[in-house]
């Protein structure tokens, strides 16, 4: 149990350590499964404890991590990744192209050309002209010359394109393999964002309500201030009228006590009576 000293400091509740009143919460405002866990670390604790900063941040990493484990039954690679960055605060996003495009070797960017350039509007226009281009030169020969070096149905051609094609989709298949584990990297790495985020937006919500309440509580002395403050001040506003009204009446008996009787007038006006 806390004990406040002179010089405003407390004893944490966990640690057994001297703080300052600034970097320590108190139990009064701690809730909900956190509060839970704090009596399971400290059975003496109660609503006047207190409790530092660095515990209340290690029992917040503690509670997300038995979180997540509740909800994944086992914590895996990524959502240990994304505990230790919330613990070290350090950032967890970074650019998956700039990180991709460095590893990549020579056969590599190599295939994604080939995949970029047979899969754009270019490759299909050259290709169809070269086609007609073929048809057409062979078409000419044979009506002229009746002899040609690719006769129809074309066999040359066909071989040349099969040929092509046998070549090209295994290297579009590497381009699509790269760009496969290239999503999963950044599917792995938004999970880890939102991830962060999520938890990030638990304990602030948690920091909110313990906010709202230190700051209800620091309301609610301000006011009771205020409300003596008023008592005082009606006091001692009765008090001046009191002395005011003794003032009053101490005025009128002096003021009637200076005037000349009456009877006493008409006696010294008629002796013989």
């Amino acid at each position: 149990m806390a004990e406040t000293t002179r010089n405003e400091t407390v004893t944490c509740a966990i640690c057994v350590g001297v703080f300052d009143l600034a970097d320590v919460v108190p139990g009064a405002v701690l809730h909900g499964p956190l509060l839970e866990k704090i009596r399971a670390k400290a059975p003496e604790w109660r609503e006047t404890s207190y409790l530092c900063l660095p515990d209340l941040h290690r029992l917040r990493h503690e509670y997300l991590a038995e979180s997540l484990t509740t909800e994944h039954q086992e914590l895996n690679t990524l959502q240990q990744e994304v505990l230790a960055s919330i613990e070290q605060n350090e950032a967890i996003a970074r650019n998956i192209n700039d990180e991709f495009d460095d590893e990549r070797s020579f056969g590599d960017r190599l295939a994604d050309q080939v995949a970029s350039f047979g899969g754009s509007w270019k490759f299909i226009i050259i290709f169809g002209i070269i086609l007609f281009a073929w048809i057409l030169f062979n078409t000419i020969l044979l009506l002229t010359m009746r002899n040609t070096f690719d006769p129809y149905p074309y066999i040359l051609l066909n071989l040349i394109l099969s040929c092509v094609a046998s070549i090209q989709a295994p290297v579009i298949m590497m381009s699509q393999n790269r760009q496969e584990i290239k999503d999963r990297k950044r599917a792995e790495q938004d999970f880890k964002t939102n991830l962060k985020a999520e938890l990030e937006i638990r304990t602030l919500h948690a920091k909110i309500d313990e906010l709202i309440t230190h700051q209800w509580q620091r309301l609610l002395d301000i006011q009771q201030m205020q409300m003596d403050l008023m008592e005082e001040m009606g006091s001692h506003h009765a008090w001046e009228r009191e002395q005011h009204q003794e003032s009053l009446a101490a005025g009128d008996e002096t003021s009637l006590g200076g005037l000349p009787n009456p009877v006493e007038q008409s006696h010294e006006k008629d002796p013989g009576r």
